[in-house]
C-alpha cells in the first residue's frame, strides 16, 4: 500500500533555502557533481547557479555540507535562509515545484499507461506467469514513484493522480487470481462462413490490438462486419448475433501468449505473409514482452495514439486505426 509522504511544505511561514555555487570549470564533473545532489534533493534552479528548496532541517543540513563540498572543490558556495521572495509570490514559486515534478512524474505515467494494457491483456488471459511478472514490473515502478514523491514538496496534481493510479493497479492485479488466468495451448479452428454479416462488439477506446482485429474481420473474415463498443459488465445481454473480441470472457480474446489478433488468423487459418508481419507488430506493441523485434513499432504506436486522442467518438477511433492497417498492409505485400 501507498504511504503518505511526511510533509516538507513551507507551511505558509517556514520559508525557503536559498543556494548559491560556482566551482572551476576543471574537472568538468565538478559542476555535474554538486546539480546532481541539488536534483536528487528536489531543489528546483531559479538563475543560472541559485537554487532553492523549502526551508526545513534536513534542506538545512543538506546545504551545509553542499558547501562544505563545493569549497573542498576549490569553489564558492553559501546558502541563506529567507521568510519570503519579494519578488515572487509563494504560489508562483510552488508552482514551480511542481512544474517540475510533473516533469519527473511523466516517465513513470508511460510506464504505467503500459502496465495497464498489460494488466488488462492478463485479465484476458495472457498466463499466470504474466500476472506474476506484472507484480514486479509494478513494484520497480513503485519504487521510483516513491523516491519522486519524497521531493514533491507540495503534492502536485500529477502525483496525486499516479497515486490513485497505483492504488487502482495495485488493487486490480491483487484480483487476479488463476481463476482469471487461462493459459491455453491450442485454438479450436472455426469457419469463417460460420461468421458473416455479424455484429462484432468490443471495449470501448479502441487501441492497437482492437483497430488491428477490426481490420482483419473486415478484411478477412466479415467484409459486411458492423462494429460496436461496449463495457465488458454487459457481455452476457448481447443480442445473438454479437461476437465479442478482445474483451474479457469474448469469444476471441487473448490466449496464452497470444494477443486476439493473433487469435483470429489462427482460428481462421489466415495464411496470408503480409498478415503475419502485422501480426509481430501487433504483439510487440500490446504485449510489449520483447518476443518480436519491430523496429517501426514506436512510430506506429505513436500515430495510433494521436488518433486515438484527436478522433471524436470511438467509431472514428476504431475506422482512422483501420485503415492504417490497411496501408501497412499495402506496404508489406
Amino acid at each position: 500500500m501507498l504511504h503518505k509522504t511526511s510533509s516538507r511544505d513551507n507551511g505558509g511561514n517556514q520559508g525557503w533555502l536559498l543556494f548559491f555555487y560556482s566551482v572551476p570549470s576543471k574537472p568538468v564533473n565538478a559542476r555535474m557533481k554538486t546539480w546532481r545532489r541539488l536534483a536528487k534533493a528536489g531543489a528546483v534552479q531559479l538563475k543560472s547557479a541559485v537554487y532553492i528548496l523549502p526551508f526545513n532541517e534536513e534542506n538545512y543540513e543538506l546545504c551545509q555540507w553542499l558547501v562544505s563540498e563545493v569549497i573542498s572543490m576549490k569553489g564558492d558556495g553559501s546558502f541563506v535562509s529567507v521568510k519570503k521572495i519579494e519578488t515572487m509570490k509563494d504560489d508562483d514559486i510552488i508552482a514551480v515545484f511542481n512544474n517540475q515534478r510533473e516533469q519527473d512524474y511523466r516517465l513513470i505515467e508511460k510506464s504505467l499507461e503500459e502496465m495497464e494494457r498489460k494488466t488488462n491483456s492478463v485479465r484476458k488471459g495472457a498466463g499466470i506467469q504474466g500476472g506474476k511478472s506484472l507484480a514486479d514490473q509494478l513494484n520497480k515502478h513503485l519504487r521510483e514513484f516513491e523516491d519522486i514523491r519524497k521531493i514533491d514538496f507540495f503534492e502536485s496534481t500529477k502525483g496525486i493522480a499516479l497515486k490513485n493510479k497505483f492504488d487502482s493497479l495495485l488493487k486490480e492485479i491483487k484480483g487476479l487470481t488463476v481463476s482469471n488466468l487461462r493459459q491455453v495451448s491450442e485454438v479450436s479452428p472455426r469457419r469463417i462462413e460460420d461468421y458473416q454479416k455479424k455484429i462484432w462488439a468490443t471495449r470501448k477506446r479502441p487501441f492497437v490490438d482492437r483497430m488491428a482485429s477490426a481490420w482483419l474481420i473486415k478484411r478477412f473474415i466479415d467484409k459486411k462486419a458492423v462494429f460496436s463498443f461496449i463495457d465488458e459488465k454487459d457481455i452476457g445481454t448481447l443480442a445473438k448475433n454479437t461476437v465479442v473480441f478482445d474483451a474479457r470472457e469474448g469469444e476471441f480474446t487473448h490466449i496464452g501468449d497470444m494477443c486476439t489478433f493473433e487469435t483470429l488468423v489462427r482460428t481462421f487459418g489466415i495464411k496470408d505473409k503480409p498478415v503475419r508481419k502485422i501480426a509481430e507488430l501487433v504483439h510487440e506493441l500490446d504485449m510489449k514482452d520483447g518476443k518480436y523485434n519491430v523496429p517501426e513499432a514506436k512510430g506506429i504506436e505513436d500515430v495510433l495514439s494521436g488518433i486515438r486522442k484527436t478522433s471524436k467518438n470511438d467509431a472514428a477511433i476504431l475506422e482512422k486505426g483501420m485503415a492504417v492497417f490497411e496501408m501497412l498492409y499495402a506496404s508489406k505485400i
